[in-house]
């Protein structure tokens, strides 16, 4: 699949290395074009099976099979208006944990969610999927924990998009977890609100992992 990241951060470059390991080729957006070419150099090295990098500006690119929104909340659904109807159609990742500005909180009404209110804001036909946003960024460079492999929360309203997203986890040798419909969501946040939360007193550094075992 071709991938368009929209935010060359941390995270951003965390899950391109994941996607380009897979073989997925990946094209970087941000408003910062050296940023955007700083992500493609940190990531080159993990591409395999033929996966591309590339960069794009946002007005000008075009929009993979996937569209990941690796920037924070708030900033996901400025660009969903600004993007329109370019993302019609488009399966768009939501990463966002919506803390709120004391961190010691969420932002959002207790019966939303970032990808819900994400999901009221995009264009008809868009579908909106949440995923990655309990995966660390330093962890997704390896893509594993303790020699476990990253779980990968997954929720949305259309089966084929969460499809799309969880080939693009398990060909990054992670495992996806299918955790129900977008409106889970809610859970999936709160449960990273808790993990940022317990860091410092973790001491990982942020290298820890939510993970079910059984």
């Amino acid at each position: 699949m071709n991938v368009t990241i929209i935010g060359s951060g941390n995270m951003g470059r965390g899950i391109g290395t994941r996607a380009v390991a897979g073989g997925h080729s990946v094209t970087f957006v941000d408003r910062n074009p050296e940023a955007a070419q700083n992500a493609v150099t940190a990531i080159k090295e993990s591409a395999k099976n033929g996966a591309k990098i590339s960069t794009a500006p946002l007005g000008d690119a075009q929009l993979g099979d996937v569209v990941v929104l690796a920037v924070a909340y708030g900033t996901n659904i400025e660009l969903a208006k600004q993007l329109g109807n370019k993302l019609a159609g488009k399966v768009v990742v939501d990463i966002a944990n919506p803390l709120n500005q004391t961190f010691d909180g969420l932002a959002t009404a207790p019966d939303s969610s970032s990808a819900e209110d994400l999901a009221k804001a995009i264009a008809n036909g868009a579908k909106v999927v949440k995923a990655f946003n309990t995966t660390l960024a330093a962890t997704l460079q390896s893509g594993q924990v303790a020699g476990q492999p990253l779980d990968v929360f997954i929720a949305g309203d259309d089966a084929d998009a969460k499809a799309k997203v969880a080939q693009i986890v398990t060909d990054g040798g992670m495992r996806p977890v299918d955790s129900g419909p977008l409106k889970r969501a809610r859970q999936i946040e709160a449960m990273q609100f808790l993990h940022i939360a317990l860091q410092s007193e973790l001491g990982t550094n942020w290298g820890s992992a939510l993970k079910i075992l059984s």
